[in-house]
């Protein structure tokens, strides 16, 4: 079995060492298993969250914040 390639959450380029990927997150699936996020030894430190995740975090937060009680 080979080894599967991975690309980096920072730079979108492939990660050829296997030694050189570093593990940075799990995102979840909508139905079944997640994946795995990579990135480059020396760009694990400069990963942003996934944009959609926090838009889509940011709204449920908000209609929690502003619902109506009764």
């Amino acid at each position: 079995m080979t080894d599967a390639i991975h690309l980096c959450r920072h730079c979108d380029q492939p990660i050829t060492d296997p030694k050189d990927a570093v593990l940075i997150t799990q995102e979840a699936g909508n139905s079944g298993p997640g994946w795995n996020v990579w990135a480059h030894r020396q760009h694990a430190n400069r990963t942003e969250p996934h944009p959609v995740a926090v838009r889509a975090l940011a709204r449920i937060l908000l209609a929690r914040a502003f619902a109506q009680h009764d």
